[in-house]
């Protein structure tokens, strides 16, 4: 992995790629800056841009047919968003606001497309990454409908956890910085009970946690709680 790659969370989008073709992909587009809470993407928009995060996290939302808005995923630097509109030109999908400053190459549809077709490993890295987003989003709606709370807190955390998840000895701490709401936005469940399913885990030594900040204490237990 190239020295500016290795600066990536391990399961990133950037992280993945052979280095050549992720030094390729780096000098695509155009560098920005954005202010915290600022829309990059909305739901609905006929944009067809790609946004390929450097540095900082955004949260991706979409409205449910309530009316709700719904927390989806988490994606942070050396991840790629708003790629589905640019391979297929169709209306988005999500909306995804920054959290907190957010630095980003933004790269153009016909851009974007050429690289695809110059570039297989690219093409097939996007393709997987598109795979992945849907079986996250797959195992949310079956969770929803059919797991307690804390067996769908437990299989979000360790999906965080294997994406962005940072080696600290024999634990892991979560590459993301959560609120509680937006982690009980991501698992699906109200606030307070997923509060309570946390300090479950938390007095079984399972996870720890602080200010914005999440410890995966003991993966073995974690997954077994997550296997119900």
């Amino acid at each position: 992995m190239s020295g500016d790659q290795a600066a990536f969370p391990r399961g990133s989008f950037l992280a993945g790629l052979p280095p050549k073709s992720g030094s390729a992909l780096l000098t695509l587009g155009t560098a920005r800056e954005f202010a915290p809470e600022t829309v990059l993407l909305r739901e609905g928009d006929t944009s067809t841009h790609v946004l390929l995060l450097l540095d900082g996290c955004v949260k991706i939302t979409a409205t449910t047919p309530e009316g709700q808005l719904a927390l989806l995923a988490i994606r942070v630097g050396g991840d790629l968003v708003g790629e589905l509109a640019a391979m297929d030109g169709q209306p988005r999908i999500a909306t995804v606001t920054t959290a907190g400053h957010v630095r980003a190459r933004t790269i153009g549809q016909a851009e974007f497309r050429r690289c695809l077709a110059a570039t297989p490993e690219i093409g097939l890295a996007v393709s997987s990454s598109v795979g992945a987003k849907l079986r996250w989003a797959t195992r949310r709606r079956v969770d929803f409908g059919s797991r307690e709370v804390k067996v769908r807190l437990a299989r979000v955390l360790l999906e965080l956890a294997a994406s962005y998840g940072i080696a600290a000895g024999r634990h892991i701490e979560l590459g993301v910085a959560l609120t509680q709401p937006e982690l009980a936005a991501l698992v699906g469940a109200a606030e307070p009970t997923v509060h309570r399913a946390l300090a479950v885990l938390r007095r079984e030594n399972i996870v720890e946690t602080g200010y914005r900040r999440l410890c995966v204490r003991d993966r073995a237990r974690l997954a077994a709680v997550a296997d119900g």
